[in-house]
């Protein structure tokens, strides 16, 4: 059995490896190209104070997320 979570769970200093997104093609398009690239190490660096948006660290770069949208892309 799989343990399916997203990347909105992670907690700070947390690192996963992306898995899959369920977001539109032209959303899932950009994050692609910002690196979010299926098996791709992704660390989470920290929330605002509150919650939303989501820092994280991927290939080098740091980038920020809505909750909504961490929700729809799922790690391993």
């Amino acid at each position: 059995m799989t343990d399916s979570r997203h990347l909105g769970q992670l907690t700070a200093g947390e690192v996963a490896a992306v898995g899959g997104m369920d977001l539109p093609e032209t959303a899932a398009g950009r994050l692609r190209e910002m690196g979010f690239l299926t098996g791709a190490s992704v660390r989470m660096v920290r929330r605002a104070p509150l919650g939303c948006p989501i820092e994280f660290e991927v290939g080098g770069a740091r980038l920020a997320l809505r909750q909504a949208d961490a929700a729809q892309i799922f790690v391993q």
